[in-house]
């Protein structure tokens, strides 16, 4: 028996390393890694690394025409509309977005999490009720939801983060469900009851834990999915207000000098592309490496 004991907790050690070498072999998954970690240094490091104050306008940051300039020695990345320095609002625009993104995406991850693995534990008739206000949450347009609860709700940086919340959940919640469902009929859960196990300590010590690596999964997805959400609502002037820069709020300002000083579009886009790509890359990598069988696929 004791050396039962002994082999499974080698076997549980040996675990995070086996999938921690897997992530490692994919190269791909490593480059996403190296961009989310350059993001993030960027975001908490922003009040040193940014040359200026993001909302200050220079008089000499625009032509005698009043056109911004293009990038240069002083302004690298060039000069807004208003002259302020653009890669100076870049960088605390960084800032804006993973904090929206890790906030609005972990409370949707929580969300989604204890309703769907509740109605798919306990079943009857609250899994066919929970289902069907999903079904009718993932009808109804994410994208107009948003927008309806931004123009309820006086938009600001945590109002945005928890209205992307409470759209998001849902399709969290259906992905828990459904694997709460297989794992509620395992033999393992069915001798748990027979012993006279309580529905908490089920749900916590033998059921969440085997939901850790779809949760891993599905929250780094869920953050690039929600930094183009946040975007999206900056862009269309329900999102983060200004003065304070956001990525999307920067193309909305810019959309009319697109022609004439491309430079305001094109670096927050590709900001947003690379973000969401390298959380996409990382997600991708994570969930081969926690689940071997889908390597390949």
């Amino acid at each position: 028996m004791k050396r039962m004991k002994s082999n499974f907790a080698v076997t549980r050690l040996r675990r995070p390393p086996q999938a921690w070498d897997r992530l490692k072999q994919n190269k791909v998954a490593l480059a996403g890694v190296g961009v989310v970690v350059v993001v993030a240094l960027v975001a908490i490091l922003a009040p040193w690394l940014a040359p200026y104050d993001p909302a200050e306008q220079f008089a000499e940051g625009l032509s005698p025409a009043g056109e911004p300039f293009p990038p240069a020695a002083r302004f690298w990345l060039g000069t807004d509309l208003l002259g302020r320095d653009l890669l100076s609002r870049l960088i605390y625009g960084a800032r804006v977005s993973l904090l929206i993104g890790v906030v609005a995406n972990g409370v949707a991850l929580a969300i989604g999490t204890v309703l769907g693995g509740l109605a798919g534990y306990f079943q009857g008739w609250i899994g066919p009720v929970f289902m069907r206000c999903t079904d009718m949450m993932m009808a109804f347009p994410a994208l107009l939801l948003a927008i309806a609860l931004s123009a309820i709700l006086r938009p600001s940086l945590w109002i945005v983060a928890l209205v992307i919340a409470l759209v998001n959940w849902v399709w969290i919640a259906r992905v828990v469900y459904a694997q709460m469902l297989a794992l509620s009929a395992r033999e393992f859960v069915e001798a748990a009851r027979a012993l006279g196990v309580g529905p908490g300590r089920i749900l916590s010590r033998h059921l969440f834990p085997h939901l850790l690596p779809t949760l891993l999964v599905w929250g780094t997805l869920g953050i690039s999915t929600t930094v183009l959400f946040e975007a999206a609502l900056s862009f269309l002037g329900v999102g983060v207000r200004p003065p304070t820069p956001s990525w999307g709020g920067i193309i909305n300002e810019s959309q009319s000098y697109f022609l004439s000083a491309p430079w305001l579009v094109a670096f927050p886009g590709a900001a947003i592309l690379l973000t969401s790509l390298a959380f996409n890359l990382v997600g991708d990598g994570m969930r081969d490496a926690l689940d071997p069988q889908m390597r390949g696929r």
